[in-house]
């Protein structure tokens, strides 16, 4: 397939650099598509899957368009979860380097709302949130839109699944006629047929060729029984090692127990579902991103927003009700090219299932034998990192650079021992290795960050 540069775009040469320094070289099919049109102002509808490109192809086409010297809001981004917002935010934000006094900010749910009307004092050039809490805003006034120039949807059928139509409506209702209206969805349900032709005008359709990535997918799949089912997951796990998993479950009350299982069997795991407060949820996405935790055990609802980049194995521990959900679960592994592995346990009961997915994906599913699994039974999956977490964030002016200098620094770890860093308004999440993590509480706690003196401890 031949490539596109972004240099045959007419973008300013002070983006072009920083696109070039971020390792943005040739665009991506979706962006080779979107971006010409978004650039033009066109509205543009585009399937494309999370790792597709898509936040650099509307990101890039909204920075052209904002006028930093006008301080009003000029773009918004809705997202169907807090996840997904705070990963546009950051992408935003890398895109927007060579642009001087630009003010993106994130408004979700799950927030204080204190914090976010201060920010708001000065209105933002770009907001990036969920539709509850910019809805409450605009209700509240403290957000306004009369100056909107772009309004985005982001993975809009996932808003679709959770009910947010009537929040994405009401939220148009506050934004002028006059305006680009770009929307991205993975799947295209007839939902968004009518929410497309309700709120843009003669949009250019994208639709990116997948079938190239979907080969980079393996499914297997292995007949068990419900009772069998918990030692079956055991042993895959067991027998395929994954540095980082996801286990699909249907149900809240089957992912605790599942959780549990694997806890006492000395897996590393955590669990992911609704009944998580929104703390509890971002410290179990951080431990998992950031190779704290080896598997994942999840509900559908909960992983919404969910995107780790170099997942290997999905597993699917029951089958899901509809096929389209089940091609949204193994889609999380195998992205950009890379491999990646999909395992599903299937009582009798469930060939229904089966069988709908085989019509959905035109193919014959690919049945294994339970008697190729040879994990050893005491075979223990540890995770390589563990995480500390400092009460210290972006509202205290603290950067991943201060942390990082005050473990190569004074801790005296090297930079090999300190994995990722995550910052949020006013805690931060290091991943240290394991066998470094004492040694760096320690000295954190008795040392200082950018001179301030912040209360740390380890995630357990």
């Amino acid at each position: 397939m031949s490539t596109v540069s972004f240099s045959s775009l007419p973008l300013p040469a002070e983006q072009l650099a920083n696109l070039n320094e971020l390792g943005y070289a040739e665009m991506t099919p979706v962006q080779a598509a979107a971006l010409p049109a978004i650039l033009k102002g066109q509205d543009v509808r585009a399937k494309a899957k999370t790792g597709s490109g898509k936040t650099a192809a509307f990101g890039i086409g909204l920075l052209d368009k904002i006028n930093v010297g006008h301080v009003a809001t000029q773009a918004l981004i809705l997202c169907p979860t807090r996840e997904l917002a705070d990963q546009v935010s950051k992408e935003l934000r890398r895109l927007a380097r060579f642009t001087q006094n630009i003010k993106i900010l994130t408004l979700c749910g799950g927030q204080p709302v204190g914090p976010q009307l201060d920010s708001l004092v000065h209105a933002p050039h770009i907001v990036v949130g969920t539709p509850g809490r910019i809805q409450e805003h605009l209700r509240k006034k403290t957000l306004v839109l009369d100056d909107l120039k772009v309004l985005v949807l982001d993975e809009a059928d996932r808003m679709l699944d959770m009910g947010f139509v009537d929040d994405i409506d009401d939220v148009i209702g506050y934004t002028p006629a006059q305006r680009q209206t770009l929307l991205f969805s993975a799947t295209y349900p007839t939902g968004i047929e009518r929410i497309s032709a309700r709120v843009q005008r003669e949009p250019l359709d994208v639709v990116v060729d997948e079938g190239e990535e979907q080969t980079t997918i393996e499914q297997r799949f292995y007949e068990t029984t419900r009772d069998q089912r918990p030692a079956l997951l055991v042993a895959v796990l067991r027998h395929y090692q994954p540095a980082s998993c996801v286990v699909f479950c249907n149900t809240k009350r089957d992912c605790q127990m599942v959780f549990e299982a694997l806890e006492a069997r000395d897996i590393s795991v955590l669990a992911l579902h609704g009944d998580l407060e929104q703390r509890d949820r971002d410290q179990v996405l951080v431990r998992f991103a950031n190779r704290s935790c080896r598997v994942l055990v999840a509900t559908d609802v909960a992983a919404r927003g969910l995107d780790i980049k170099e997942l290997e194995l999905v597993v699917n521990y029951e089958l899901a009700f509809d096929p389209e959900v089940h091609v949204h679960r193994i889609g999380r592994t195998g992205r950009a090219g890379m491999n990646g592995l999909a395992i599903s346990l299937c009582a009798p009961q469930e060939m229904a299932r089966v069988h709908a997915i085989e019509d959905y994906l035109q193919m014959t599913v690919d049945w294994a034998s339970v008697a190729e699994l040879s994990g050893a039974p005491n075979t223990s999956l540890a995770a390589e990192m563990v995480t500390l977490c400092i009460d210290g964030g972006r509202k205290a002016k603290i950067r991943p650079g201060d942390i990082l200098g005050a473990l190569t620094g004074d801790a005296g770890l090297t930079a090999a021992e300190v994995g990722k860093i995550d910052m949020f308004p006013v805690h931060a999440y290091v991943a240290i290795r394991k066998a470094s993590a004492r040694k760096a509480l320690q000295q954190l706690q008795q040392g200082k960050i950018k001179g301030k003196s912040c209360k740390v401890r380890l995630l357990k």
